[in-house]
């Protein structure tokens, strides 16, 4: 099936090498349109199929698709990976599916250690019986390594997945995406980009310290770091609202189990708790495209079976939407149904990676992860829908590793051109 869209430059060289049996690494800086690349993809030919496996349980929900860890059988990764790959042996319903799966799509690909990433590679080879990488099996790999980084257990060394075997063994055809579609503001273009990489030049330190602001509309959207301020805030600003609340109850059906993850990765709560004049964001792309993942808006009124919400420029009427947990073979194992809100006016950094904001107004000024900087203030469009609380120098980081590692995909791609 062919569907005309229109891509970038570096969006169309990438797609070329998507259609080729190579394996592909697409990569880029926030906001260059590497999910669309991907959907294009798999909107054309036979790519619907492919399985599209989320570093995740949150990100899986809102994909509408599966773990790695779970395609993989990795579990939490309990025992080791010799033990993993032991059990993984003897596990013959992901001997079947990885025997019958030519191809998978692996989204947030820098959120997985390259311990997770070697096993799964090892179990590859050994359950369809090739020494081929990845047993014969393409991959194609999709993320951002100067975006948050894998979680790392007990040590201070992040276990980036391009650090391991399998990364090296896949030999993938790298493609970093260059155009921005997310921003035409070209000044606040360049200091995200030099904040990508933990540059805080003059340039930067003008920029950020133009944004500090004391006073701004108590209904923009606050990003902190901790999950306690922000419930804190959220909490505190509705009681403000002097309106009944009205309390929405997620409903849950499936196995025991997969309801306990669903309940804890869903971008809703087991409960929601509404105001009408609630500041609430959508958490979900809406597949007519009318909001996506990150609108912002205040609610108009509260029914029992629909809600509306006035964007400022529409209003939209939701309708309660299903979210399911989904196994490794693609089966559904828990749903849940509830409206797809969150109060908005504050968010993590970490929850918030992967919308869009109209507006943010961000506290850089508890960050401990590489990247997390440049996430929160990669949410925005232009440089006067930011503000900030307040920042430091010490804010902005990226890790040396993934410095190196861009800088050795550039430095390949120029010898290519010479060659």
């Amino acid at each position: 099936m062919s569907i005309d869209v229109e891509l970038t430059l570096s969006q169309s060289l990438a797609f070329s090498a998507l259609q080729t049996s190579k394996n592909v690494f697409v990569t880029g800086g926030a906001g260059t349109g590497k999910s669309f690349l991907i959907r294009h993809f798999r909107d054309t030919k036979e790519g619907s199929k492919i399985p599209v496996l989320a570093s995740t349980g949150a990100a899986a929900i809102l994909l509408g698709g599966r773990t790695f860890h779970s395609f993989f059988g990795l579990g939490i990764m309990q025992g080791g990976p010799g033990r993993v790959f032991q059990k993984a042996l003897e596990n013959k319903r992901l001997r079947k599916r990885l025997r019958t799966t030519d191809e998978i799509i692996i989204d947030e690909v820098s959120m997985l250690s390259h311990e997770v990433l070697d096993c799964a590679e090892k179990i590859c080879r050994a359950l369809r019986e090739m020494e081929e990488p990845w047993g014969g099996m393409r991959v194609v790999a999709v993320g951002d390594f100067a975006q948050l980084p894998p979680v790392s257990r007990g040590t201070t060394v992040k276990e980036w997945g391009f650090l391991g075997e399998a990364w090296a063994e896949s030999e993938f055809l790298n493609f970093e995406l260059q155009e921005v579609m997310r921003t035409e503001d070209q000044d606040f273009l360049r200091v995200l980009n030099k904040i990508r990489v933990g540059i805080c030049d003059e340039e930067v330190s003008d920029f950020l310290e133009a944004r500090l602001m004391e006073d701004v509309d108590v209904d923009v959207p606050h990003l902190f770091s901790r999950r306690d301020q922000t419930e804190k805030f959220n909490l505190g600003r509705l009681a403000e609202i002097d309106e009944e609340s009205r309390i929405y109850e997620t409903k849950y059906s499936g196995d025991k189990t997969y309801v306990e993850t669903l309940m804890r990765d869903a971008p809703v709560p087991a409960s929601l708790e509404l105001k009408r004049g609630a500041l609430v964001m959508i958490r979900v792309n809406d597949p007519k495209q009318r909001f996506v993942n990150g609108t912002v808006g205040h609610i108009k009124s509260l029914r029992e079976d629909s809600i509306t919400i006035d964007t400022g420029r529409r209003l939209l009427e939701l309708e309660p939407f299903p979210f399911s947990y989904v196994d490794a073979d693609g089966e559904e194992r828990a749903h849940a149904i509830n409206f797809p809100v969150t109060l908005a006016y504050a968010s993590t950094i970490h929850k918030i990676q992967g919308a869009t904001l109209d507006r943010a107004h961000i506290d850089l000024g508890n960050i401990w992860e590489p990247g997390q900087a440049y996430v929160a203030l990669s949410r925005v469009r232009k440089t006067k829908d930011l503000s900030l609380i307040r920042w430091s120098p010490s804010s902005i980081k990226a890790d040396p590793m993934v410095q190196s590692f861009y800088s050795s995909l550039v430095q390949n791609r120029k010898l290519k051109l010479k060659a």
